[in-house]
């Protein structure tokens, strides 16, 4: 790649291509909605969350009468262009215990923690080759700030007796697994595999159809109406249904009653063409996620046809007020992330990067999803993921089908679906707020990326959120 090219936007993320170009996950037509038609449960967003939820609804009850409605196509969201982590919430053990409780904690992880083997069986059972691959999660300090920084995982994993999920590495063997010259000592974590993102979704959305989901694609949703039944509006018909389940992801920020719980910020990632054998030359052959430990995360690993995948995330190209193309593709976001590979791995400069994409976030205050049902009892949903779904929305789908089936057992009494979300500010402090603490996180950990300390007026911004009681952003 020419050092002053951005990397190329294709208008759909690598992922999501890759998979439509195979006819196994670009599977038969759903069309748009062109009528009126009822249902037992209409389900909004056809994401993992939306699709997981009608899988399990089908499993609890194959012959209840399910419509998906998806603005796009299924998978053409975060659900198909995300970096394919696929874990519990092992990484999340400190703010878990620090939100919900130990005992709370205990039960999300057991529940989390077992949906990657179950992706895994699922992917056999149904012949999806989604590329899964469980080899671990590796969290590298990157800074000398960060050394040391996973302290609080092991001594929060020791109270609550899982401390075998977690190895912690020297330098040295840190490098055995992945070479680089930023990268330190760090955090391995065995329970955590990854996928290729769109694969799963095509799969998911295909194994649906098999199984007589009705699926509209191109259907945005233009009017909801709460109610016995709902009344669900779009351009070509009408969904009345006695139960909705609403998986929206950001897109969902701006309903009323979940404004004040969410909201957005962009992830931005980069492929390299098929480099197998400079793979093997750092040592990068076990499948292990990579991410260091700033606040604004990279994260990387490698794919079945020997790239590398990288993203950064924490960015916000604006004041999030709404999600406009900049979140799908901001040239100097992308263009950063392709910078940022060839710092970790000099030997890679002179890579072409095949193609650059973005997308939006719906972040939640905890930095955890929250579950539950709003009035008249019918209406459910499953939002503010934070960049970590793939692993988490199975288990999510599991607790929205419960809700939808109105099942009073485990999976809807779980702590986060009990538990109130954090409520952020509103407007007008709320936008210009946000943007001014995600530039000064970025500015910290730019900072101490380069071995210098932080002032002091970005530190105190960069720590706000934290201080003020939300699980995002550095420890003061």
């Amino acid at each position: 790649m020419d050092a002053l090219a951005p990397p190329p936007d294709l208008g759909r993320s690598w992922w999501l291509r890759e998979a439509l170009a195979r006819e196994e996950f670009a599977g038969q037509d759903a069309p748009p909605l062109a009528g009126d038609t009822t249902a037992d449960v209409v389900i909004l967003g056809g994401g993992y969350t939306g699709m997981w939820t009608a899988w399990f609804l089908t499993e609890r009850d194959p012959g209840l009468d399910i419509v998906l409605l998806e603005q796009d196509i299924c998978g053409g969201g975060p659900s198909g262009r995300n970096g394919g982590f696929c874990d519990g919430w092992w990484g999340h053990i400190v703010d878990l215990i620090d939100t919900y409780g130990e005992a709370d904690a205990f039960e999300l992880l057991m529940h989390a923690g077992r949906s990657p083997s179950e992706i895994a069986a699922w992917c056999e059972a149904n012949d999806v080759d989604a590329w899964f691959r469980m080899g671990g999660d590796l969290a590298v300090a990157s800074a000398p700030a960060h050394a040391g920084a996973w302290r609080r995982t092991l001594d929060a994993a020791a109270r609550l007796g899982v401390a075998d999920e977690f190895r912690e590495l020297t330098a040295d063997e840190v490098g055995a697994r992945v070479r680089s010259p930023l990268f330190g000592a760090g955090l391995f974590m065995r329970d955590a595999a990854n996928v290729q993102p769109a694969r799963l979704a095509r799969g998911l959305r295909n194994a649906l159809l098999a199984r007589g989901v009705r699926i509209y694609e191109g259907t945005a949703v233009t009017r909801f109406g709460y109610g016995t039944p709902v009344v669900v509006e779009t351009p070509g018909g009408r969904v009345r249904a006695g139960d909705a389940v609403i998986g929206l992801g950001a897109w969902a920020t701006w309903w009323r009653a979940f404004k004040p719980h969410l909201t957005v910020r962009g992830s931005y990632m980069v492929v390299t063409e098929p480099i197998p054998e400079q793979l093997k030359e750092i040592g990068w052959t076990g499948g292990e996620n990579v991410r260091n430990l700033r606040s604004s995360i990279h994260y990387l690993r490698t794919t079945d046809d020997g790239r590398i995948a990288i993203g950064l995330g924490g960015l916000q190209p604006d004041l999030a007020r709404h999600i406009d193309p900049r979140y799908a593709y901001d040239e100097s976001s992308v263009r950063r992330v392709a910078d940022d590979l060839f710092r970790m791995f000099p030997e890679l400069v002179g890579t072409r990067i095949d193609a650059g994409w973005g997308g939006p976030i719906n972040v939640s205050g905890f930095a955890m999803p929250f579950f539950g049902t709003l009035e008249p009892g019918n209406v459910h949903y499953g939002l503010g993921y934070t960049g970590n779904g793939v692993g988490p929305s199975h288990l999510g789908g599991k607790i929205c089908a419960a809700l939808a089936m109105h099942a009073d057992d485990g999976f809807a009494r779980l702590a986060v679906v009990t538990r109130e979300p954090k409520r952020f500010p509103p407007e007008p402090l709320r936008s210009p707020g946000m943007y001014a603490v995600n530039a000064a996180i970025r500015r910290k950990d730019d900072r101490e990326a380069d071995g210098t300390s932080p002032d002091l007026a970005t530190r105190t911004v960069a720590t706000l959120p934290r201080r003020l009681g939300f699980h995002l952003g550095p420890r003061p």
